[in-house]
């Protein structure tokens, strides 16, 4: 079975070996374009950990946070990664 977990370090090494194609490319001194195609790239994979994270947070601590009766620090995680997100 493949887990969250499992799926979220697979996706960490591709992108440890995206990043160090990049230092291989500059190394190289590839054109900039294909330089900057490629940190983009790493920038979605990236992101796409991130919501993978926050999805399984939602559903692992969030929810269970607010059956509890602790939805006030529920709502202050939620607005946090929020906020990381949208720098």
């Amino acid at each position: 079975m493949v887990t969250p977990k499992s799926r979220i370090l697979r996706r960490l090494n591709i992108i440890e070996g995206q990043v160090r194609g990049l230092q291989n490319m500059v190394e190289k001194g590839v054109y900039c374009i294909d330089i900057i195609t490629q940190t983009s790239a790493v920038k979605n994979a990236l992101s796409s950990i991130e919501d993978a994270l926050m999805e399984n947070h939602l559903s692992s601590c969030v929810i269970p946070q607010i059956n509890e009766g602790k939805g006030g620090k529920a709502t202050k995680e939620i607005l946090e990664v929020y906020r990381l997100k949208r720098k």
